[in-house]
């Protein structure tokens, strides 16, 4: 059973690290979910009658765990949104590649249309109807003999995007059976980073948490503690 991990929470917002494996929200497995979890807090903790408001603002993959902010109220998750909307929340990954890209640094932009039949998206031309246009940049932090440390800033958010991204240019991530990563026990991506502006007052929330002390993980050295920064702004 997974257990809550929230490294920040006032009356508007609660930031957490999702674990790898946990939906950020119900689906079609009908397994416990995040957003259910931290329904359940609000209810148990603040003592509220009936079902505690809890808003979804941005998604992670099942697959994919790191720091999430939700909304506790209807006004933080609208203002929140519409940073999303706007570009104005940013959302940093580190992921474990398959050899190394060309460049050491470089943006990634591509089309992407999703299969249903394979639960995958494909990356088409611009011209493809239903085609999204994905968008990163990326920073190549390490690289080892056969794998790199990758830092992937998201301009766009699109399902299984730095996946099929990285996967198009031959360096897919590991432990990405769907995309032609090597098997591992985990997906390595993670989310690393979060900042936005706080939906009620005027300071940039920052937050940093580091993936787990696992393989493949373990093979680079960075600063591990999960910790959180707050700016004046």
């Amino acid at each position: 059973m997974n257990e809550l991990a929230i490294i920040y929470e006032d009356n508007h917002i609660l930031v957490v690290i999702k674990p790898q494996g946990l939906p950020c929200c119900a689906d079609k497995s009908e397994d416990m979910d995040l957003l259910t979890m931290l329904k359940e807090h609000r209810k148990a903790n603040e003592e509220k009658p009936g079902e505690a408001f809890v808003g979804l603002v941005h998604r992670l993959d099942r697959v994919t765990g790191g720091v999430m902010v939700y909304a506790k109220t209807t006004k933080a998750a609208a203002r929140l949104s519409e940073q999303l909307k706007n570009g104005e929340f940013y959302k940093k990954y580190l992921t474990i590649v398959k050899g190394s890209p060309k460049e050491r640094s470089g943006k990634l932009e591509n089309h992407l249309l999703k299969n249903s039949k394979t639960n995958k998206v494909d990356i088409v031309g611009a011209a493809v109807s239903g085609a999204k246009r994905a968008e990163l940049d990326y920073n190549v932090r390490t690289v080892l003999e056969k794998v790199s440390l990758v830092e992937v800033e998201l301009v766009t958010g699109r399902s299984h995007q730095i996946r099929a991204q990285f996967s198009h240019i031959g360096n897919p991530v590991l432990g990405d059976k769907k995309y032609g990563g090597w098997p591992e026990k985990e997906l390595a991506l993670w989310a690393h980073e979060l900042k936005f502006k706080h939906p009620t007052q005027d300071q940039v929330m920052a937050f940093v948490v580091n993936p787990p002390e696992d393989e493949p993980w373990t093979k680079f050295d960075f600063n591990r503690k999960a910790h959180k920064l707050k700016e004046e702004g």
